[in-house]
């Protein structure tokens, strides 16, 4: 199965939902940056609840998502579109902590408290639409949960989930979002919440082989979901050379002379797939009547 992600309603058409399966999304993501069973948890979430949150979005709109929570792991950061492309990185991604308490991957200890979350969405405005909310858990899913009811005003429950396999692969991945819509009444709010306490871990879910449909319904029942639509989901960069290219000539003549006279080449490497790319002295010249002073 690969990864996809669906949009549905439910409760006659009272709440809004989302559900995806991010496995082998989040696997790209730690073959790239070899990250450590915490550190992948950690950015696995993030990523899982990020390809929802740019679902929401419309055409060619993205955000981006910074997790800056104080801990040893540093900031996560995470970009998705519309299309459910999604890429993302952290900063210490060989951080790994004993379980936790209840036995789980210890998140909270790796991502810290005592930071934001900070949402940046481009809607294809001149200003950009920005939401920083501060950090309630640690374990990403109720701090996504917080950063929707706070930051959007939306009544909203995230779950997001990330089990990882004795070699450091990726075993399960993805989540839900449920947001209730205008009319939803008490009846509804009390059975959600009977539901999401009862149903096990949504990574637990997922590695049992449910997609993100019987995810749905495994919250609501099988005749409450109407599906509205299904995206393929991926771990997809924008770097590319040409990219790295322009960089280099926004330097400047006297940068792009240093680097030729210094070590004759230049290397660039992109943080979020971690692709590297070479450019040779010719390169670096041709460069450099480019630039402007």
């Amino acid at each position: 199965m690969s990864d996809y992600l669906v949009k549905a309603l439910a409760c006659d058409g009272k709440v809004r939902a989302y559900a995806v399966r991010s496995t082998d999304t989040v696997g790209e993501a730690q073959r790239r940056h070899y990250t450590w069973p915490t550190a992948s948890a950690a950015l696995g979430r993030t990523m899982t609840a990020g390809v929802m949150m740019g679902a929401m979005m419309k055409g060619e709109q993205n955000l981006t998502i910074k997790v800056e929570g104080g801990g040893p792991i540093g900031p996560i950061l995470v970009d998705s579109n519309a299309k459910g492309e999604v890429r993302g990185y952290v900063t210490n991604p060989q951080t790994h902590f004993d379980l936790n308490e209840q036995g789980k991957l210890d998140v909270r200890k790796a991502v810290g408290t005592t930071g934001m979350i900070t949402v940046v969405k481009d809607i294809g405005m001149k200003d950009y639409f920005t939401g920083q909310v501060p950090i309630v858990s640690g374990e990403l899913g109720e701090d996504f949960t917080y950063y929707l009811v706070t930051s959007e005003q939306v009544p909203s429950s995230v779950g997001v989930g990330v089990l990882v396999n004795p070699d450091n692969s990726i075993l399960a991945a993805g989540g839900f979002i449920l947001q209730l819509l205008p009319g939803a009444d008490e009846e509804v709010i009390s059975m959600l919440e009977k539901r999401l306490s009862e149903i096990p871990p949504v990574s637990k879910l997922i590695q049992k082989g449910l997609s993100p449909e019987e995810l749905l319904e495994e919250i609501f029942g099988k005749d409450e979901v109407q599906f509205l639509e299904k995206l393929p989901v991926s771990f997809t960069c924008t770097c590319s050379k040409e990219r790295f290219a322009n960089a280099i000539i926004s330097l400047g003549k006297q940068e792009i002379k240093d680097m030729i006279e210094q070590d004759g080449e230049a290397e660039a490497q992109c943080h979020f797939c971690h692709e590297k790319y070479h450019y040779s002295k010719e390169e670096l010249e041709s460069f450099k009547q480019e630039a402007s002073a």
